[in-house]
């Protein structure tokens, strides 16, 4: 399969990151996650734990020059609110040398369509120290490739590219905190990448995610993981999807994602559930955005 070959020989270099352990098992589908940065950046540093299935293998086998693997033994006594994944996150963010680093989780995808716009985002802002990182609008599919999340209680945006000569670190696995003169971290300035993130974590084989979310249990040091059944959903935080998916993930996709959402039709929705409905409908009446942000637009 080809993609887009976006040239990098421009002002600002950009390494991409991530890390993975058991991603097999797990049922991340991290091979096209990897594969659909590739064409954007001039290193890709993947911090592979020590597991129990064959993903140092896979990553192994994208057989990519551009690809650097370090070997990595997680803590199995960090239980403190995911710090294990901020420490793997970091690990590969320090190995990074390019002037900016893309951290994609494993689970997430970029669109060849959006290469382009995303390299052009950060030739534009290259020069304005202003902006510390770029900002992605986020797809949260859901139950099956056709749905969408889209009420409040889903992030809508998050930094996945920062300026890699600033002093940023990982309170965990889904953020950054920028520190400035030895000062308490504060979010990132950003501006828009003018791009999407596609995120398929939620539409793996449900047996596939249970176990994902049995990990995180013990990484937040939770006594019992949360029982997950798609069906068991407010339909009414759930919009089609009318895009096209990205080349990358086509296979997975096919192969290892769920095919139809189902929602049980007598599901009644939590008050949580219906805390977040209340605010979509303001959200739909005032134009606001109650999301959760992890960074300040400057740009």
């Amino acid at each position: 399969m080809k993609y887009l070959n976006i040239q990098t020989h421009m002002n600002a270099s950009i390494s991409g990151f991530t890390f993975i352990r058991n991603g097999v098992n797990l049922g991340f589908p991290f091979e096209a996650s990897i594969r659909s940065l590739l064409p954007l950046v001039d290193e890709f540093v993947v911090a592979v734990g020590q597991g129990s299935d064959e993903t140092l293998e896979r990553v192994r086998a994208i057989a990519d020059p551009k690809i650097r693997i370090i070997e990595t033994l997680w803590n199995e006594r960090m239980t403190d609110r995911g710090f294990v994944y901020a420490q793997q996150k970091m690990i590969a963010q320090y190995s990074c040398t390019g002037d900016w680093a893309f951290y994609l989780e494993g689970d997430e995808v970029v669109h060849e369509a959006e290469l382009a716009a995303i390299r052009s985002s950060v030739d534009r802002h290259h020069a304005n120290p202003a902006v510390e990182a770029l900002v992605f609008d986020y797809h949260h599919f859901y139950g099956s490739s056709q749905w969408t999340a889209i009420s409040p209680g889903w992030y809508r945006r998050e930094c996945r590219l920062i300026r890699n000569t600033i002093r940023s670190y990982a309170p965990d696995g889904q953020y950054w905190l920028v520190t400035s003169k030895h000062k308490r971290g504060r979010n990132p300035h950003a501006a828009l990448a003018n791009a999407h993130i596609y995120h398929y974590g939620w539409i793996r084989r449900n047996e596939a995610m249970q176990k994902k979310l049995d990990q995180v249990s013990k990484y937040w040091a939770e006594e019992q993981a949360t029982v997950i059944k798609y069906s068991q959903f407010d339909c009414r935080a759930l919009a089609p999807f009318k895009g096209t998916h990205p080349q990358a993930v086509q296979e997975w996709l096919a192969l290892e994602a769920e095919q139809v959402l189902t929602i049980d039709p007598h599901y009644k929705p939590s008050r949580k559930e219906n805390k977040y409905h209340f605010m979509q409908q303001i959200e739909v009446i005032t134009g606001l955005d109650f999301s959760r942000k992890h960074f300040k637009l400057v740009a």
